[in-house]
């Protein structure tokens, strides 16, 4: 398994008001914005990506940290034989992912996800 891409999500019930700053000064792209969370960063080849959200999806809450990796199911059997409680999912989401949350060691709420092919 190879990690793809981190991504930092900020708890906000205000995603809008990261536009002005992101975008409008900072002169991030949208690069999504399904209501409930907007993902900024660039059209260009980038690795960072900041999203801010109301919600995490799907009644869930929002994770303090996002990794995308190539194979989902190797990093659950990771998670699973470390002996690490599975918090949600894994789950086919209607946006197009497939994923689970867990906790870190510092009791941050990360979520493990992989993009539908």
């Amino acid at each position: 398994m190879k990690v793809k891409r981190i991504v930092a999500n900020i708890d906000t019930p205000n995603v809008a008001a990261a536009r002005r700053f992101y975008h409008d000064i900072l002169g991030l792209d949208l690069l999504m914005d399904i209501g409930w969370i907007a993902t900024y960063g660039s059209q260009e080849a980038m690795t960072v990506q900041i999203s801010f959200a109301e919600q995490g999806g799907s009644g869930t809450p929002v994770p303090d940290l996002s990794i995308e990796v190539d194979d989902l199911d190797e990093a659950l059997e990771r998670v699973k034989k470390a002996g690490i409680a599975v918090e949600y999912g894994p789950a086919d989401e209607p946006w197009g992912v497939r994923r689970f949350y867990v906790r870190d060691p510092f009791g941050k709420l990360v979520n493990i996800l992989a993009h539908a092919a």
